[in-house]
């Protein structure tokens, strides 16, 4: 006698072949029934043995499908309905949307022999894909994640995609984006307002100007890149000047493994970085100079290609590798739309070379790197977002607006904390444009009201973000502070409520409880209760507050004031010119100076004393100056950087710096003796902290923490204290990981206190 039963599958479950996949299996444990997309994942009704029935759900959770990521299955007894067969059934939308959205995926290995097959439909067509590859997040308009949801709603399938389409034997067996040079989307070349070319011969031609030397924009899944041949300096500096781009490093596209060997030093965790489903750019030891790709970096970011368009291009004879940047000015977003892509682009790119399928949304490639603790993600988007990253004790939606600077939002649906693609600076008004459609985006596909949201900010008051906030129509809207966030963001990605840590946040700015400029801060205690300062570096004053992070001279000037016996550092060996006078005019009048906290300031100190007295032309520059500088030397001595009280003192640390540059001991050592100094001094404070508290785990957040060299350092200080050393993962260490700790706070904070304010900060958040 044949049993019943309903099977809900929720995770990473649709436009990834979940529901051929469990037609397939049911036929194959021969099961009658139906599946479709709901609201909170895929829902299952199954008819049977019982044998067959617990078979067919071991075999889902162990082989699903290479881009489905199940993250809940719930099964439970259900009433028979006479089942002759099983079949796919429409799509419904009855409660609120849970499901999870898959991200973009590279083209699988499938579809890539059917584009080279000269006997194949599809041989050479761009928009190739099938259900286990091709754009996802990208196209989705709504949920749930059918065609007419999608922006390939205005192509009809012509008769062989919609047998293929209907055909529950086939790959491309309801793959949403599905399409063929017949009823699809072309790509046609654009130079000077004008088509000249389209399909393969505007592919061709494209190929050909890049090797020409010329700059051409290509639409991608997610928005537009630059493009040009990465072997040519002139190409380089032209792509440069054109962009306003100084000297920022720009990724590059390997045309495969072989070349990518070529460019950069791979271990096996970067190999397998690379080569991952997100499809990242990774961050890799350069093996050769590419003149003007990555100018006075050591690292260079790679890429392999993951569209059918980009291996056509590198087939059609495009250079081997190519500069292949986000297409926009110097720190707008990317262009996604094309008519906006022509209008912001046509003084930068010679020739256009663009799809007709529209993008929905504009997704940034992402950029990561195999490091010390385990792969890390430095901006997180194509590939990754908007995939769920933690499960947070919460019912309510949740909107957290993260920071101003390398902003995401995370929205929390049922629980699940979505964390969207990365979006920018908020100071950029283009940027700031992107930030509230991110936010209306994603409010709309998960269909969240407003008067439902709990919202949180961060507690800087004249943050962008958090104006924005004010401007919502919610009920409830709360302040987290900057640096706790950070700290939060480690332990809700790992899903630790009630491990008591010792949280050390260092990065350049954050507002804190004070009203100060912090970033340097060490906390001690749990998401569930709340974290408290125990200590931070000593106090600084910081002339031109935010600003000075762009001069280091200027930033030096405020750590400097408090040393005494200072040499003359306008002359040899310091070249401080008239800014670091003028800022410590600033200090002695008190005017336009405020106090801070900032290591990441302090990192530009350093950089100052060791030759770096220019200005910055990109964010972190110096500091990441400093580390390439550091790792020249082999030096394994360390500069005094103690914990007074419940502050590290910086004096003693820069007192050494200045004594052993007019000693003319080289710069290289002196910065690796600098880094040591840190990282022994971060290491003896939590060490201490950790011991006189009970705690056994250390979490390390905030951008400065991008610094390898200074976590290899803290790796071997802290392993003889036979501490746990926590990093983030899912999210970046940098401001792109806000919007999560935000979120995870907001949603412990209503255990902490039930009268919160609606206007105010939240204790000890």
């Amino acid at each position: 006698m044949a049993n019943a039963c309903s099977i809900r599958v929720r995770g990473v479950v649709q436009g990834v072949g979940f529901r051929p996949f469990v037609y397939r299996l049911a036929h194959a444990n021969t099961l009658t029934g139906w599946v479709l997309n709901g609201d909170q994942g895929v829902e299952i009704h199954l008819e049977g043995a019982d044998q067959d029935m617990k078979s067919f759900v071991r075999q889902m959770q162990s082989k699903p499908p290479a881009a489905a990521s199940i993250s809940d299955v719930e099964v439970a007894p259900a009433p028979c309905e006479g089942l002759t067969g099983f079949t796919i059934r429409e799509s419904h939308h009855a409660e609120r949307p849970t499901v999870r959205v898959s991200p973009d995926l590279p083209i699988c290995e499938d579809c890539l022999k059917e584009c080279f097959d000269s006997a194949n439909p599809r041989y050479q067509y761009p928009y190739i894909n099938c259900t286990n590859c091709g754009p996802r997040y990208s196209v989705v308009i709504a949920l749930p994640y059918d065609r007419a949801n999608t922006t390939m709603q205005a192509w009809p399938l012509d008769a062989y995609c919609d047998a293929e389409y209907h055909d529950p034997t086939n790959r491309r067996f309801h793959a949403q984006p599905v399409a063929c040079p017949i009823c699809g989307p072309d790509v046609f070349l654009s130079q000077d307002g004008v088509r000249i070319a389209k399909d393969n011969a505007a592919i061709q031609r494209a190929a050909d100007l890049l090797r020409d030397g010329r700059i051409v924009a290509i639409k991608g899944l997610g928005g537009y890149h630059l493009a040009c041949d990465a072997r040519n300096p002139a190409s380089n500096a032209t792509l440069r000047d054109r962009k306003y781009r100084k000297e920022k490093p720009f990724a590059v596209m390997a045309k495969n493994i072989a070349v990518a060997h070529q460019l950069v030093t791979l271990t096996p965790d970067a190999m397998t970085l690379l080569t991952s489903l997100p499809h990242p750019i990774v961050l890799a030891p350069a093996r050769v100079e590419l003149e003007g790709v990555a100018p006075g970096n050591r690292d260079l970011g790679v890429m392999l290609p993951y569209t059918p368009l980009q291996y056509l291009l590198f087939a059609a004879g495009a250079p081997e590798v190519l500069v292949m940047t986000s297409a926009n000015r110097s720190s707008e977003p990317i262009a996604y739309d094309d008519a906006d892509a022509l209008a912001r682009l046509s003084g930068i790119a010679d020739a256009f070379l663009i799809g007709e399928r529209p993008i929905a949304r504009r997704v940034d490639d992402s950029t990561a790197r195999a490091g010390v603790f385990g792969s890390v993600v430095l901006r997180r988007s194509r590939g990754y977002a908007p995939s769920a990253v933690a499960q947070l004790p919460i019912r309510r939606p949740v909107l957290a607006l993260g920071a101003d600077l390398k902003n995401t939002i995370t929205l929390v649906v049922d629980g699940q904390a979505f964390v969207s693609q990365h979006i920018g600076d908020l100071s950029h008004y283009q940027a700031f444009q992107a930030f509230a459609e991110t936010i209306k985006d994603l409010i709309s596909m998960y269909d969240i009201h407003t008067d439902d949201l709990l919202l949180v900010h961060d507690s800087h008051p004249q943050y962008l973000s958090t104006g924005h906030a004010s401007a919502l129509p919610v009920q409830e809207r709360h302040a987290i502070q900057h640096h706790r966030a950070h700290v939060a963001s480690v332990l809700a990605e790992r899903g630790e409520w009630k491990r008591k840590v010792v949280g050390v946040t260092f990065d350049g700015t954050g507002f804190g409880d004070d009203g100060n400029i912090w970033g340097g801060e060490i906390f001690l205690g749990s998401l569930e209760g709340g974290f408290d300062r125990v200590a931070h570096l000593r106090p600084a004053a910081l002339p031109g507050g935010d600003g000075a992070a762009q001069y280091p001279v200027q930033a030096a000037s405020g750590f400097l004031a408090q040393l005494d016996r200072l040499p003359d550092l306008s002359q040899p060996p310091f070249h401080f010119g008239s800014r670091y006078k003028d800022a410590m005019q600033l200090i002695q009048r008190g005017v336009r100076t405020f106090s801070t906290t900032s290591t990441g300031r302090l990192f530009d100190a350093a950089a100052a004393l060791l030759g770096f007295v220019r200005e910055s032309t990109f964010e972190g520059q110096a500091a990441i100056w400093l580390e390439q500088l550091a790792l020249g030397a082999s030096s394994l001595d360390f500069y005094p950087f103690p914990l007074d009280g419940q502050e590290l003192d910086f004096r003693p640390l820069l007192e050494a710096v200045v004594s052993d540059r007019l000693r003319n001991r080289s710069p290289a050592e002196i910065a690796r003796a600098f880094q040591r100094g840190i990282a022994t001094g971060v290491a003896n404070a939590v060490g201490q902290l950790c011991e006189s508290h009970a705690v056994d785990t250390v979490v390390l957040s905030g951008g400065v923490f991008q610094n390898e060299l200074l976590l290899e350092d803290l790796r071997s200080t802290l392993q003889p204290r036979r501490l746990d050393i926590w990093t983030n993962h899912a999210v970046p260490p940098n401001d792109g990981g806000i919007s999560l700790g935000q979120a995870a706070l907001a949603a412990f904070s209503q255990f902490r206190d039930a009268n919160l304010s609606t206007t105010g900060g939240l204790p000890h958040a």
